[in-house]
C-alpha cells in the first residue's frame, strides 16, 4: 500500500493482547489500578478486559509466558500499549489512580498532538496514557506539515485541570 492509496480512514487498532507471567497480578494492574472491566475470563489463563462496556479492549494469557521473565533489553518486541483517554481530566484520574496505587511513571510528555504518561505494567511492558487535543491545536509547520515535539509535562498543571 503506498500513501497513493491510503488505509481507510475509518480503520482503527482494536485491541491488544499480551503474554503474562501472572494473570491474577495483571488482572489486578488493568482493572484495579488503570479501572478496566473484566468482560470474560478463561479459567486461570486468561482474561479479557474493556471500557464502556465493548467485549474487550486488552486480553491477558498466560499460554506461553506463565511465570515467565519480561524481553530483556535490547530485544525486539512490544515497546508500549496506548490506552487514550477522552479529556484531560480523565487523563488527571488515571495520574490519581496511578499514585494511589504506588505506579511509578517512567515519564510524561506534552508531543503538541496530545499530552501521554509513560509506565510499565507488573510484566515490563511499556504502557502509554495519553489524551489526544483537539486536531485544530496540533502544531504545524508554516506549510502545514504536523510538527510534534517532546516536551516534559506539568504534572501539577494537569491535576490542577
Amino acid at each position: 500500500m503506498s500513501e497513493s492509496n491510503p488505509l481507510d480512514p475509518r480503520v482503527h487498532i482494536g485491541h491488544v493482547h499480551l503474554k503474562v507471567a501472572d494473570l491474577e497480578r495483571a488482572v489486578a494492574f488493568y482493572s484495579g489500578v488503570l479501572g478496566f472491566e473484566v468482560t470474560q475470563r478463561m479459567g486461570g489463563s486468561a482474561a479479557f478486559l474493556s471500557a464502556g462496556g465493548y467485549h474487550h479492549h486488552i486480553g491477558l494469557n498466560t499460554w506461553e509466558s506463565e511465570g515467565g521473565a519480561p524481553p530483556p533489553p535490547g530485544s525486539t518486541g512490544l515497546y508500549h500499549i496506548a490506552v487514550r483517554y477522552p479529556d484531560r481530566a480523565a487523563l488527571a484520574d488515571a495520574l490519581r489512580r496511578l499514585a494511589a496505587a504506588g505506579v511509578e511513571l517512567d515519564g510524561a510528555a506534552d508531543h503538541g498532538v496530545s499530552e501521554a504518561l509513560y509506565l510499565r505494567d507488573p510484566d515490563g511492558n511499556g504502557v502509554e496514557l495519553y489524551r489526544d487535543r483537539p486536531r485544530d491545536e496540533w502544531p504545524r509547520t508554516p506549510d502545514g506539515q504536523l510538527q510534534m515535539f517532546t516536551r516534559p509535562l506539568d504534572l501539577d498543571a494537569l491535576l490542577a485541570d
